[in-house]
């Protein structure tokens, strides 16, 4: 075991503060990872501060992670030292069922094994602990290659709000020429413009504030309707064909559905802390409208990602906080302040 630089909170209202903790020795098929930067994502806030329940102390959080390589195990053919790297929403699933072998371990039947607040069930059953440290070890088979050229931090938040955003376009095969929706600019929602318009989709972003109308713009978006505007609103029924509900908030997505053509889909990202309002079955059926849910993306589409990103010159839009500015970045997350992603300099561990 070797140590590293960690923050991590030992109970739901501690905050975080710096601690040390133990990394196994890479493994035959192991890479350990000198970190540079790990986003902080919304669901960080959720976990430490036990908003969803079942969360073991102490623990350090953190699942958009980027940096370089220090060591690798015997076996590893993939990467060398030096290379730099990422590592996701996950390290590790069950590999043989039939979601695992077919690329989709993030829905693994068994359960993927997080980065970080799980049990590690093939590393002697600890807890995962993530980013927010100074190093990490996680099998070859479930980190990715940063491509040359692109910002490493703007990188980090693609591992988690990247991904979350580019699987459902790709599944609903959105391509140049199609009409997609944007509900939310937050950390999913800027995320969700520029991947549909590098797609070559037209975008309408939808919020429910007014001044948000030029940073939608900024960021690439055709359109923006403000949600709370009856008018504007209908002005837009039938025009999409895929719309990213990326928010996180309880809402009524029924007159979303109602933006959609025949054949449209929405899809939820964001997932809100109580039940939402029922959808209206009519609003399907007249239109065969689908709604649906994704989450994050496999090992091979996450990889595919960083690649169409860096083809298109891609990465989040970010500001760097230092490790003892963690708990105040927490707050302004929670209060909607930020555009859009934070992200930690490990480097102030």
């Amino acid at each position: 075991m070797t140590q590293a630089k960690a923050y991590a909170a030992v109970s739901a209202t501690s905050g975080l503060a710096p601690t040390t903790i133990e990394r196994r020795d890479p493994g035959a098929h192991d890479v350990e990872i000198a970190i540079d930067f790990c986003g902080l994502c919304h669901s960080d806030v959720h976990t430490i501060r036990a908003e969803w329940g079942g969360t073991t102390y102490p623990l350090v959080p953190g699942h958009e992670i980027v940096g370089k390589i220090s060591r690798i195990g015997a076996d590893v053919t993939g990467f060398s030292v030096g290379d730099t790297v990422g590592v996701g929403c996950m390290v590790d699933s069950c590999r043989e069922c039939d979601s695992c072998l077919e690329g989709f371990e993030q829905y693994c039947e068994n359960g993927n094994t997080g980065t970080y607040g799980v049990v590690d069930r093939r590393n002697g059953g600890g807890i995962t602990q993530g980013g927010y440290s100074s190093s990490i070890v996680v099998d070859e088979n479930y980190v990715l290659n940063v491509p040359a050229g692109l910002d490493p931090a703007g990188v980090a938040p693609l591992l988690c709000a990247g991904i979350t955003t580019y699987s459902p376009l790709r599944y609903l095969d959105v391509q140049e020429g199609d009409s997609v929706g944007v509900v939310g600019l937050g950390g999913l929602g800027h995320m969700g413009v520029k991947i549909a318009k590098a797609l070559g989709a037209t975008v309408t972003v939808f919020t429910t504030s007014p001044a948000k109308a030029d940073a939608a713009v900024a960021l690439g978006a055709d359109h923006v309707v403000v949600s709370s505007d009856p008018a504007q609103m209908h002005a837009a029924k039938h025009t999409l064909n895929a719309i990213l509900d990326t928010v996180a908030a309880v809402h009524d997505i029924n007159p979303y559905l109602g933006t959609l053509a025949r054949d449209g889909a929405l899809i939820q990202l964001g997932l809100p802390p109580a039940d939402m309002p029922p959808v209206r079955p009519g609003l399907l059926i007249r239109k065969r409208l689908a709604y649906g849910g994704s989450l994050i993306g496999g090992i091979a589409e996450t990889q595919e990602m960083l690649d169409f990103c860096a083809e298109h010159g891609i990465v989040s839009d970010i500001e760097m906080v230092t490790a003892d500015g963690l708990d105040h970045a927490y707050d302004r997350m929670v209060a909607g302040d930020v555009k859009y992603r934070f992200v930690l300099d490990n480097s102030t561990l």
